[in-house]
């Protein structure tokens, strides 16, 4: 028997308790391997033959620093109190000899353990594990954090970052890029490229449940939001017809919500149909009062055609495709509506999920007179023989047909619409992909999926990207690590063609919580119509972000990116348009208040796709216009829309510039200041000055200074700041709309964007003194209250605000 310590145990073990409160944690931990165990054990117990390892764990001390406690216990000591009938003292020699090999032991332990455990582990970090009892977690909860399985010790670089974990932009951006490929959107083009779309027909319905199914398949719980909407169609049984002389044609393309009924007047030929084209009409004396009105479709939307022509007294319009701006065969029907305005006319203002809630009312937007699509060959056949003067080569109203372009006013012509409303139920569908910290807040992606057509261009291309962009972002959350702050959502609008139908049905059904909750809408509509220059409609809150973009985005017509292909420094001259009326994106600018976005890459020199609305808007023209690089150009704007839509749910802060409307709005009230002078000296106006509406100008602009240097002076890092701040900039675009005007009479509602005479434009052209009067008070305090709501707290409020 080994000798032991001659001084009397009032125990049955000998303890030895070693400090080591400089070693790591990581050492510590990794000592208490099994592995590592083994060979200590074996070691040690050929150097004290008698005594064996029985515990090693980590103790707490008093001073808070942690302990390797080694316990050993001798084979024929006893478990008493008063000590065993065996024990025998030893020669104090041996006694000493005994102390050195426990010393040497006790040191072997550790540099053993730490060695082991230092070569073996020291690149993972695992739960310590103990072979006595361990420390509580409340008391020590370092020591039992981390999963006691496998995937607990996988290299970091392989584990995803945590929720609300930031990804680098130069890494999201890459990742976007890989996986948005030619050949993925190549393959998705041809799924979703189908002959027919019509909206509410078995092949719309088809398309919605594709995109459903591949939501599905990248888990983004998909859902749907059903409509029952009023639809105009040609009447199989009693087609349209127009009646000139002799001739009498029956087209088969039409104009939806046209009223009908037959009309009989006098044949004018009025160029496009702008004001300014039937200002020239009046000059040339030729009467447009009872007259049916022959246009060339272009340059302004058919609705505004058919609008423009009812204020002047016509009586009908008849619209047809001029060789000079569009260059396909002469006998291609064309297609479109004539709803001034958006969504289900039936419904204005509120959604149609069931027409029997509701009592009969209609839109202000809808015509009052009938309107008729031709052929252009069934134009050339009128214009041979309109009479009248000939129009003047300055004018602007000669096109490309095989005939004189006379004015007209003398012959007569018959126009009979016999349309049909129909009720369609037509389905919206939805994905989203949830943000780690801002949920509640989301940019929303839309594309219509139903065209007159094929709308390869309309609605494939713009379809096709949406869900090649929802596969990319999905696996970038679910593989890569990426953790949008914010949520991104995925529409497949239906019934786009009749004038956003689909999605402003979702706009009226869910008013009350979308400004407070959409940060951005970018359309997907007609993104690609050729290739070699770029086209965009904004809000001015979006413009910055607009030009970032287009400098991370290289061109697919050079090594350039969009930014220097554009112009670089002129790039906003030669790229940002106005946002029209039949913009799939003006409704949520002008009706909601939703910063928005449409842009569209286009060949050279062109103003618009001139398929659009017709059969030939199949891939073979496309293809052409692009120059076989239809798949290229389609993931091109699927970079440019994913970057937009990813930067504003990766950042801290809105990529919302607000300081961009201070331009805007000062060019209109300089419009206006120039109109009430005039009306001023020409004694037409009396006691009116503008300078209340200058001064809510000044606000305006202070207000946006204030949240600029309030960004600036703010930690943006601190959620609670951000989130503050952002609600401020979310606040502009929505704040902007009148709360003066009903929005079933004027829905448009958008001070500087929208349309009715509440808008500053309207104020500045005016001819009725009693609504100047009223809408320049209004207009005032529309943008004083914007100037107020964003300035933030009412007691941050100062006289000059």
């Amino acid at each position: 028997m080994a000798a032991l310590d001659p001084h009397p145990l009032r125990g049955s073990e000998l303890h030895r308790t070693v400090t080591a409160a400089h070693l790591q944690e990581d050492v510590r931990r990794a000592a208490v391997k099994a592995a590592a165990m083994d060979r200590v054990r074996s070691a040690f117990n050929s150097m004290v033959k008698s005594e064996r390892y029985s515990r090693f764990t980590l103790q707490p001390a008093e001073d808070g620093e942690r302990h390797v406690e080694v316990k050993l216990s001798d084979d024929a000591v006893e478990d008493s109190a008063g000590g065993s009938p065996s024990f025998r003292p030893a020669p104090r020699r041996q006694q000493q000899s005994t102390l050195c090999y426990l010393a040497l032991g006790t040191l072997l332990i550790f540099l053993t353990g730490y060695l082991l455990g230092y070569l073996i582990h020291r690149k993972t970090q695992v739960e310590p594990l103990a072979c006595g009892n361990e420390p509580k977690a409340d008391e020590h909860p370092e020591a039992t954090a981390g999963p006691a399985h496998p995937e607990a010790t996988a290299p970091p670089a392989e584990v995803a970052p945590l929720p609300g974990a930031q990804m680098d932009w130069g890494d999201v951006t890459q990742l976007l890029t890989e996986k948005l490929t030619t050949e993925a959107l190549s393959k998705t083009l041809s799924a979703c490229d189908l002959p027919r779309r019509s909206a509410g027909s078995v092949e719309d319905k088809f398309l919605a449940n594709h995109i459903f199914k591949e939501f599905q398949k990248v888990e983004m719980d998909p859902w749907t939001d059903i409509h029952y909407v009023q639809l105009q169609t040609p009447d199989s049984q009693r087609p349209n017809r127009v009646r000139f002389g002799a001739d009498v044609f029956e087209p088969t393309g039409y104009l939806a919500y046209s009223a009908t009924g037959q009309v009989q007047g006098k044949l004018v030929y009025g160029n496009y149909g702008r004001p300014q084209d039937l200002d020239v009409l009046q000059d040339k004396n030729v009467s447009l009062r009872d007259s049916v009105l022959l246009l060339r479709a272009g340059q302004i939307s058919f609705a505004e055609q058919v609008d423009n022509a009812a204020a002047k007294g016509a009586a009908a319009v008849l619209i047809y495709p001029d060789a000079q701006d569009y260059q396909y065969r002469a006998d291609t029907a064309l297609y479109g509506h004539v709803h001034l305005g958006s969504g289900d006319p039936y419904t204005p203002g509120f959604p149609s999920f069931n027409h029997t809630q509701f009592p009969p009312t209609k839109s202000s937007g809808l015509p009052k007179i009938p309107a008729q699509t031709i052929t252009a060959n069934m134009a050339t056949a009128l214009l041979r023989t309109i009479g009248g003067p000939e129009s003047d080569a300055s004018s602007g109203f000669k096109g490309g047909l095989s005939a004189t372009y006379r004015l007209g006013g003398g012959e007569n012509i018959s126009v009979e619409v016999n349309n049909v409303l129909v009720n369609k139920e037509i389905h919206n569908v939805f994905g989203v992909i949830k943000g780690f910290v801002d949920p509640d807040q989301y940019v929303v992606l839309g594309a219509q999926r139903d065209a007159w057509g094929s709308g390869y261009a309309k609605a494939t291309v713009g379809t096709s990207v949406l869900i090649e962009l929802a596969k990319a972002v999905s696996e970038m959350v679910e593989k890569d690590g990426f953790r949008p702050r914010r949520s991104v959502v995925f529409a497949s609008w239906s019934a786009g063609d009749y004038g956003s139908v689909g999605a402003t049905e979702w706009l009226e059904a869910y008013m009350s919580s979308i400004d407070k909750r959409v940060v951005t809408y970018i359309s997907l509509d007609g993104v690609v119509v050729g290739r070699g220059s770029f086209v965009a409609s904004a809000s001015p809150l979006l413009y910055g972000l607009l030009e970032n973009t287009m400098k991370g985005v290289k061109s697919s017509a050079g090594s350039d990116s969009l930014y220097d292909m554009m112009g670089a420094s002129n790039w906003e001259a030669k790229t940002m348009r106005p946002m029209s009326i039949n913009d799939p994106a003006y409704p949520f600018l002008a009706m909601s208040g939703v910063p928005s976005v449409s842009f569209h890459f286009i060949s050279p020199n062109t103003e618009a796709y001139m398929y659009y609305g017709t059969d030939l808007d199949h891939k073979d023209h496309l293809d052409y216009q692009t120059n076989h690089r239809t798949s290229e150009m389609a993931a091109t704007a699927a970079q440019f829309a994913g970057q937009m839509a990813l930067r504003l749910v990766h950042d801290r802060l809105l990529r919302l510039d607000v300081s961009r409307y201070n331009g805007v709005l000062t060019k209109a009230v300089a419009q206006i200041y120039k109109r009430i002078n005039q009306l001023l000296k020409s004694g037409q106006l009396k006691g009116l000055n503008p300078t209340w509406l200058n001064r809510a100008r000044g606000a305006f602009q202070r207000a946006t200074i204030s949240i600029n240097n309030d960004i600036r002076n703010s930690n943006l890092d601190d959620k609670e700041a951000c989130r503050i701040l952002n609600g401020r900039i979310m606040s502009v675009e929505h704040a902007l709309l009148s709360p003066y005007v009903s929005p079933v009479e004027t829905p448009y509602r958008h001070l500087l964007l929208g349309r009715g005479p509440h808008t500053l434009a309207s104020i500045a052209e005016t001819t009725d003194m009693e609504q100047l009067h009223t809408q320049l008070a209004l207009a005032t305090w529309n943008l004083q209250g914007c100037a107020n709501g964003m300035v933030g707290n009412i007691w941050d409020l100062d006289e000059e605000i």
